[in-house]
């Protein structure tokens, strides 16, 4: 069994809308409405693998009951912790040209108490599993350390950990020891505190492996960026890759990150290569970006992007499609 963990949940809302009026009135083509949140977007990304998961999170008021009933129409197992405060509500806007604005509501202040009848389900549920996925943002009122707090609970529990968040969060995590960390670009440059780009604005790509190696020697096992358009880069220890989709491709990109996420844990699980890993998780990525919500994919898709997918092995080569060639630097590099 997989346990991803949600601690911030959302119902999503998505607007389809052909131009958007930012000083008129809008009229969407199609509306969407999901149970959402980067934890829950995994979890419904790894459902059509057949792989035994479980959803965990906070989960309170009307919007926290609307999300549940949801789920359990999806047939997604969960056990969420009751909350006194209202879940939050994610708002995205999708134009014709596939452009997406997100509003994220912050979500309800959590107590002390809270978490801690959580984490006592967190620590019970695990027992067992095969992975653990932490994913998405922290409500409020809780501390920086509460991924850290569970990751350690897995380990004790011999169960490896994927981290998905940003921040302070994202720090903390790290240095707790997960088996993978998957940052995008905005977070690697936060968390490293510095840029990642060129001076003509494109990716640096020898800083960005730098960084993710350094993510590496604050405690993660492998570290997987996620680039957009440019595709994965995974700085683990038994090497470094870089995959790439042949095409570009357009759609809603809210939720690709999580398509993502969920294929590195399953390949995790399964015991794929690296390499076979990043291709099914750039193949899935892609396949969520052509879906019309986050969280959902056709299967169609997903195999036949499988096919477009290069991944190259990299360390003194150069990473596909830059004219920067990536040097191993003192134990910053792969390795």
């Amino acid at each position: 069994m997989i346990v991803v963990v949600c601690l911030n949940p959302a119902l999503d809302i998505t607007h389809h809308v052909p131009t958007v009026d930012w000083t008129g009135v809008n009229r969407p083509t199609a509306v969407y409405e999901r149970p959402g949140g980067k934890g829950t977007n995994v979890a419904r990304s790894l459902r059509p693998f057949g792989i035994p998961i479980l959803l965990m999170g906070l989960a309170g008021g009307t919007t926290g009951s609307a999300v549940t009933a949801a789920l359990r129409r999806l047939v997604v197992p969960t056990a969420f912790t009751e909350t006194a405060g209202e879940t939050r509500r994610t708002f995205t806007v999708v134009d014709g040209a596939g452009s997406a604005a997100l509003f994220n509501e912050p979500g309800p202040e959590v107590s002390a108490a809270e978490f801690a009848l959580f984490r006592r389900a967190f620590g019970k549920a695990v027992v067992g599993a095969a992975a653990v996925v932490l994913s998405g943002s922290l409500p409020r009122g809780l501390p920086p350390t509460a991924y850290a707090e569970l990751i350690t609970l897995a380990a004790e529990a011999g169960v490896p950990a994927v981290l998905d968040t940003s921040g302070d969060a994202l720090g903390a995590g790290v240095a707790a020891g997960p088996a993978v960390v998957k940052p995008n670009l905005d977070e690697l440059e936060a968390l490293s505190g510095q840029s990642l780009r060129s001076s003509d604005g494109g990716l640096d790509w020898a800083a960005v492996q730098a960084a993710a190696a350094g993510v590496r020697e604050a405690g993660a096992g492998a570290v997987v960026v996620s680039l957009g358009q440019d595709g994965l880069l995974a700085v683990t220890e038994e090497g470094c890759w870089h995959a790439q989709s042949a095409a570009a491709v357009r759609g809603n990109a809210t939720g690709a990150g999580d398509a993502v996420t969920a294929a590195l844990v399953h390949g995790l699980v399964i015991g794929r290569s690296w390499e076979d890993r990043l291709r099914h998780a750039a193949a899935l990525g892609a396949a969520s970006v052509v879906a019309p919500v986050a969280g959902e994919y056709s299967h169609a898709d997903y195999t036949g992007a499988l096919g477009g997918v290069t991944v190259r092995q990299v360390g003194e080569s150069q990473v596909a499609g830059s004219q920067v060639a990536v040097e191993q630097k003192g134990g910053r590099g792969c390795r």
